[in-house]
């Protein structure tokens, strides 16, 4: 783990994070919202069914869009499109424009996967038939899988592949903290990738959401390979201070790293800088337990040059 923790901070330059945003830039940026739904809480000291977000956590929540202003914001455990629409609309009214919203339910009836896009997406595909052998059955992955093609400035076409792996809680004995539940989503979600991308001479793509496991896990593993094929790399990203975590469970005072960017080999000379950032604005934990992690994409053929 050490090993993998020096090449992943090797060449990264902190300053970096203090950089101003090209115009010709497109940013993109995934945000666990933490349950932005109906669900029983515990609110201050009193019970709470059948409780909504509370307000003062989705304000911190806009505050942090606001500030670092996405392009396209890739989003998990998003409730029911009402409450996409609601974020939306709350999010026009502090002057953050999103025209396009997608939406996505899969076998999981309480939290889906969204996006928020000041552009207009080629193409959308929900994969919700996704499934795989587990135990003595065959389950769906949980969260399904979002597909999106963008166009870049130079009319390159990329694709968005928007995953969210299924969490560590679990009552299945036989799997302790889903650990292979996960390998299987994750084994079931790459080979549709490939179909979708390698398979049909397109190299172009990032692999992007909550994958609930370190980067180094078996579940991540299944995406960075298959064979001798290379899918992709993690794309590193740390905050301000040079910290790459991304989580905290606050349970057990746990700071993990489960959220970002796999990109593709052909994607990653387009990533300004080389690497992605983590958003540890004040107070950030009070909206969400996860922070946001984003990265700008070249899109012309001369940025790139003059990035070189």
């Amino acid at each position: 783990m050490r090993r993998f923790f020096r090449y992943y901070l090797r060449g990264l330059m902190p300053l970096m994070f203090l950089l101003p945003l090209s115009g010709e830039a497109l940013r993109i940026a995934t945000y666990n919202l933490d349950n932005y739904l109906v669900m029983d809480r515990n609110i201050g000291a009193r019970w709470r069914p059948s409780y909504p977000k509370p307000e003062s956590e989705k304000v911190i929540i806009r505050q942090i869009i606001g500030e670092i202003a996405p392009d396209i914001l890739v989003l998990q455990e998003m409730g029911s499109l009402d409450f996409l629409e609601e974020l939306r609309s709350d999010l026009i009214q502090e002057g953050v424009h999103y025209t396009y919203a997608i939406h996505m339910q899969a076998a999981d009836p309480v939290r889906h996967l969204a996006v928020l896009s000041k552009h207009a997406p080629q193409a959308v595909v929900k994969h919700t038939d996704l499934d795989f052998k587990y135990i003595r059955e065959r389950q769906l992955v949980k969260r399904g899988m979002l597909e999106m093609t963008f166009k870049l400035s130079d009319d390159q076409l990329f694709q968005l592949f928007v995953i969210h792996l299924k969490s560590r809680y679990t009552d299945v004995r036989e799997d302790e903290e889903s650990q292979l539940r996960r390998v299987r989503e994750a084994e079931a979600c790459r080979n549709r990738i490939i179909e979708r991308t390698y398979e049909n001479d397109r190299t172009d793509f990032l692999i992007v959401g909550d994958f609930n496991d370190h980067p180094v896990s078996a579940p991540m593993r299944r995406f960075y390979r298959r064979g001798n094929l290379e899918i992709g790399s993690l794309v590193p990203a740390t905050d301000s201070r040079g910290e790459l975590w991304t989580y905290f469970y606050e349970r057990e005072a746990r700071y993990e790293c489960v959220d970002g960017f796999i990109a593709s080999p052909a994607m990653l000379a387009r990533i300004k800088a080389g690497h992605g950032h983590v958003v540890d604005s004040p107070g950030a934990l009070s909206g969400s337990d996860h922070r946001m992690v984003y990265l700008d994409l070249l899109q012309s053929s001369s940025e790139l040059e003059s990035f070189e």
